[in-house]
């Protein structure tokens, strides 16, 4: 069995499992974001009275953080009344962050374990070895009830990763350019392991970048298997035990890919797709109004660095907003303790409030008609960050800045 099936074996209580099987597993963790008020009600409305284990579940403010409006305002109030009814040991409020940060840096994250959220980019989790997958609201009001759900055993994809990639190109365009050749249906309701020497020498922000962007191929899960560095990462943080399973030797996967990254230059998504991917200087001169470096793939402290070191000393193009918003308040804090804050702002840059911000298109930064934005973050469909008219590209933090400087498109700095 893959390292995946036995995690799944495991929750199930069963001796093996096989892609096709359906199953019953106990859920380790759930997590549910202000999207979901539904979950409370569909909570009720099926018979719930208490939850199942108030140590096993959180809500996460994050997509309405500040709340923008009096509907998203009365959506926290209510799943606040829930939390305290219910007695749940964690609730990340609105200074917390997004989720897929926050539950790690929580130390509610570890390998083996199996973590459902409301959340599509669930398969973050992957990068420490858990099996993370995104549910709905009645999937999830399930959980709350009973503590388990039910799945269908996924095919297993290996994908393997060679190379040392040249200058200035991060984890963000090596999965935008595996994105942009598998494509958006490459493995819808599969599981993607990515293997290989380039991913065993990666810390744990960029396994996380990876992993987060695989339901982009309609991945149901993502898996790496843990290196000292997310051994560390959880050892300094997780008070619980856990196990890292083992794939067993010649384990016949669904489908095997190789990927050499070692030529590999900065990549892009354009619009209005994530696997619409292309090089940086096919796309370099376009001119940009709006640059946003943030969201649950691009928000953390390697993210902000990035832009502080392309920034520091200079100026924002006159003509282009630069909008940081960091992916926790972990995240804020480091960034100001490092001086990147500071001198980002002098470069003319404008922090909001950890969350998602513009990547739902609700708030912190939208966009008008025919305005043009890169960013860092993992979708550009129309209308995503505002507008239906605006234009999206996709990049690492890197490009972002660079093109925030430069005011156009770009990789590198003038």
């Amino acid at each position: 069995m893959h390292a995946l099936e036995k995690i799944l074996t495991r929750a199930a209580k069963l001796d093996s499992v096989k892609p096709g099987d359906i199953i019953n597993c106990d859920i380790d963790f759930a997590e549910i974001n202000d999207l979901y008020l539904q979950t409370v009600y569909s909570f009720y409305e099926m018979g719930g009275d208490k939850v199942f284990d108030k140590d096993k579940i959180a809500f996460v403010f994050d997509h309405y953080a500040p709340a923008p409006t009096i509907n998203t305002a009365q959506i926290h109030k209510e799943m606040r009344d829930f939390a305290k009814e219910q007695g749940l040991t964690y609730h990340f409020d609105i200074n917390k962050g997004v989720c897929h940060q926050v539950m790690p840096e929580a130390g509610l994250i570890y390998p083996g374990m199996i973590i459902v959220a409301t959340d599509s980019h669930t398969t973050t989790h992957g990068a420490f070895g858990a099996f993370g997958t995104g549910v709905g609201a009645t999937d999830m009001a399930t959980i709350l009830i009973s503590g388990k759900l039910w799945f269908r055993v996924p095919e297993i994809i290996k994908v393997e990763i060679r190379g040392k990639p040249r200058e200035n190109v991060y984890a963000k365009d090596v999965i935008l350019y595996i994105l942009g050749k598998l494509k958006t249906d490459g493995a819808v309701y599969k599981a993607i392991e990515y293997c290989g020497d380039y991913i065993e020498n990666l810390g744990v922000p960029e396994r996380m970048v990876i992993c987060n962007m695989s339901v982009e191929m309609g991945a149901k899960t993502a898996y790496m298997k843990p290196n000292q560095a997310v051994i560390d990462y959880v050892n300094s943080r997780a008070n619980k035990e856990y196990t890292i399973f083992e794939t067993d030797e010649n384990y016949d996967y669904h489908e095997h890919y190789i990927f050499d990254v070692g030529g590999l230059e900065p990549q892009l998504a354009a619009p209005h797709s994530v696997d619409n991917v292309i090089p940086v200087k096919k796309t370099e001169g376009i001119k940009i109004d709006q640059a946003f470096i943030g969201s649950c793939t691009g928000g953390r402290v390697d993210d902000i660095k990035a832009a502080y070191e392309v920034l520091k000393g200079r100026k924002v193009h006159s003509d282009v907003r630069l909008i940081i918003i960091p992916a926790s308040d972990e995240v804020l804090k480091e960034s100001i303790e490092k001086g990147y804050v500071q001198e980002l702002i002098e470069a003319g840059a404008t922090f909001t409030a950890p969350g998602c911000g513009p990547c739902l298109g609700t708030h912190g930064g939208l966009l008008a008609d025919d305005e043009v934005c890169i960013t860092s973050t993992n979708r550009n469909f129309p209308g995503r960050m505002g507008s239906t008219k605006a234009s999206i590209y996709i990049s690492s933090s890197m490009t972002v800045a660079a093109s925030a400087l430069n005011g156009y498109i770009t990789a590198h700095t003038i």
